[in-house]
C-alpha cells in the first residue's frame, strides 16, 4: 500500500481527548467522532457513531467519567456514522434529540418522496468504505477514520429528531451549559455546527477533517456546493476558537493553528473552484480539466489536505456536472456508439482481441494499470475472451490500488476486484 497510508492505524489508536474540564472526545473508536460536555444534572452527546457497537464501547468509556444520565443528543448533520447510535446513548431514557430543519432521516439521499437507486447506493457504499475487507491487508483505514472498528450494528440506532433548529440557529442553554447552533452548510446542506463559547470549543461537524474535503463521495452523492463549503470555513474563523472539535480526524488546538488550518482548507476548495471555472470558460472538457487542476505546492503537502478521503480530480469533475451538467462541450460526445459498439471497433482496429490481451499483459507488467483497465474493459464490453478479461481486470485492480493514496479509490479497486474474483469468471 501507499506509505503514508501505513501511518494510518497508529494515528487511530483509541483514545479519549478532553479538550476542556467538561469536554471529551472519543476518537478512534469508530469512523466519526463522538462528543460529550458534562453539564450540572446530565450530559450532553453530539453525534452518536455509525453503529450501536462502538457507541455501546464509546459510552462504557465516557461511564468511566461520569454516571450522569444524557439528557440532550445534538446530531451535527444526518450522515448515518454520525447518527447511528442515538439509541445507545439515549440508554431507554427520553433525551432531547436536536438536528437542523434540514436534516434528512435517510442520509444517503437527496430527500424524497420518490424512488432513489438504492442498491446501486448500497453496492458503492459498500465499496467506497471497504466493508467487509480484511484488516491490515486490505484496508488499514478509511481516508478520515480506523480501519478496524466495530460494523455490527451498522445504521441500527438512529432515532429521530424530537427538535428540529431553523436556518437562524438557536441559543441552547441545558444542564447549565451555555451552546451555540449555527447552520454552516459543508458536505452537506443540513451541517450544523456546536459553539461552546464559555470554553472556545467549536464542534464542526464534517466542515474540515485531516484530509482534502470530500467534494464528491464515489459512493455517489448529489452536488455539494462547493462555495458554501468555502464561505463556511470564514464562518468558522469567525467563532475564533481554541479548540476545533472535528467530525473526523484528531482535535486542532490552539488559535493560530486552527486559523491557519481552515484558511488552508478555504483556499483548496477556492482553488479548485477557480482553476476549474477559469478552464470551462476557456472550452477545456472535463477529463482534460481533471488532468489539468492541481492544489498548489503550498497547499498539496500540507498533512490536512493530503487526498487521504477526498481527490482534486473527484472535485473538478463535480464542479463540472453540478454547474453545467453531464455535456463537456465537444459535439462528440453529444451521442457517442454504445459501449459494445465502440469496444468492437476499437478491438477491430487495434488487431483484434488477442492483440488486446498482449497490450494489456504488457501494460500490467510496466506498471501502466489504468491504461491496462481501459484495455480490458473493452473486452469485458464486446464479450471477447471474457473470461481471461476478468481475471486480468481483478489483478490489475489489486496492483492499481497499491499505489493509492486515497482510501476510497483503494477500497473500490480492492472490492471491484473480489466482486469479479468471487464471480467465478
Amino acid at each position: 500500500m501507499h506509505p503514508e497510508l501505513k501511518a494510518h492505524p497508529e494515528y487511530f489508536q483509541k483514545e479519549i481527548y478532553k479538550l476542556a474540564d467538561n469536554v471529551y472526545m472519543a476518537f478512534g473508536y469508530a469512523a466519526s467522532n463522538v462528543y460529550m460536555i458534562i453539564g450540572d444534572d446530565g450530559l450532553i452527546i453530539v453525534d452518536t457513531s455509525e453503529t450501536t457497537t462502538a457507541a455501546a464501547n464509546i459510552l462504557a468509556e465516557f461511564r468511566k467519567i461520569t454516571d450522569l444520565p444524557v439528557k440532550t443528543i445534538i446530531l451535527t448533520h444526518s450522515h448515518r456514522d454520525h447518527v447511528s447510535g442515538a439509541s445507545v446513548f439515549a440508554e431507554s431514557g427520553n433525551p432531547e434529540i436536536l438536528a437542523s430543519m434540514k436534516y434528512s432521516d435517510d442520509s444517503l439521499f437527496v430527500a424524497s418522496d420518490h424512488p432513489q437507486p438504492v442498491k446501486a447506493m448500497q453496492a458503492r457504499t459498500k465499496r467506497q468504505f471497504g466493508i467487509g475487507l480484511s484488516y491490515p491487508d486490505e484496508i488499514v483505514g478509511i481516508g478520515v477514520g480506523p480501519g478496524d472498528r466495530p460494523l455490527k450494528g451498522m445504521g441500527a440506532g438512529s432515532l429521530p429528531p424530537t427538535r428540529r433548529i431553523g436556518d437562524e440557529g438557536e441559543t441552547l442553554s441545558v444542564q447549565g451549559i451555555n451552546l451555540e447552533l449555527v447552520m454552516a452548510p459543508g458536505e452537506t446542506p443540513d451541517h450544523m455546527v456546536v459553539w461552546y463559547a464559555d470554553k472556545k470549543v467549536l464542534i464542526s461537524g464534517d466542515n474540515f477533517y485531516r484530509s482534502f474535503p470530500n467534494l464528491y463521495a464515489i459512493r455517489g452523492t448529489a452536488y455539494r456546493d462547493f462555495d458554501a463549503w468555502a464561505d463556511t470555513m470564514e464562518q468558522l474563523m469567525s467563532f475564533k476558537p481554541d479548540v476545533l472539535a472535528p467530525g473526523h480526524t484528531k482535535p486542532v488546538f490552539g488559535a493560530e493553528s486552527i486559523k491557519n488550518v481552515l484558511t488552508d482548507y478555504r483556499d483548496a476548495i477556492r482553488h479548485v473552484i477557480n482553476e476549474t471555472r477559469n478552464g470551462m470558460d476557456a472550452g477545456l472538457t472535463i477529463d482534460e480539466l481533471a488532468h489539468k487542476v492541481k492544489l498548489p505546492e503550498h497547499l498539496a503537502g500540507k498533512p490536512h489536505l493530503r487526498e487521504y478521503y477526498g481527490r482534486v480530480d473527484f472535485a473538478v469533475r463535480a464542479y463540472f456536472v453540478g454547474t453545467l451538467g453531464w455535456f463537456d462541450g465537444n459535439p462528440t460526445t453529444l451521442s457517442t456508439l454504445a459501449p459494445d459498439d465502440e469496444a468492437k471497433r476499437m478491438i477491430k482496429l487495434g488487431g483484434g482481441a488477442s492483440a488486446f490481451l498482449v497490450e494489456i499483459t504488457n501494460a500490467k507488467k510496466s506498471g501502466e494499470y489504468q491504461w491496462g483497465l481501459q484495455l480490458v474493459d473493452r473486452l469485458i464490453s464486446a464479450g471477447e475472451m471474457a473470461s481471461e478479461a476478468r481475471v486480468l481486470k481483478a489483478e490489475l485492480l489489486r496492483a492499481h490500488a497499491i499505489d493509492q493514496i486515497n482510501c476510497p479509490t483503494r477500497h473500490y479497486y480492492i472490492q471491484c476486484a473480489k466482486e469479479l474474483e468471487d464471480s467465478g469468471n
